[in-house]
């Protein structure tokens, strides 16, 4: 198992293998389709997560409804993380 850099360490500073690990620890799972976008699954909300050039954007679907946010790569895991899995 990859051990993943300590949680305040920004995304930045994370390599690509360890993003993903960190992503399958959450729970997502990869597209097959398109390995930059990662499906995040809870009981009464879901999170589409996508790595883009200059952030991660994070969709979350509650319902019929979406709202979504872009969050830097310079931001710290752990901040990203609360923030992912704290839903719509």
């Amino acid at each position: 198992m990859l051990t993943l850099p300590p949680d305040r360490t920004p995304l930045n500073r994370h390599s690509l293998t360890s993003l993903e690990a960190w992503l399958i620890k959450l729970g997502a799972i990869k597209n097959s389709n398109d390995p930059s976008n990662w499906l995040l699954d809870f009981l009464d909300w879901s999170a589409q997560i996508y790595f883009e050039k200059d952030a991660l954007r994070v969709v979350w679907m509650k319902n019929e409804a979406q709202s979504q946010c872009r969050f830097s790569y310079g931001l710290p895991r752990k901040d990203v993380e609360i923030a992912i899995v704290q839903g719509p």
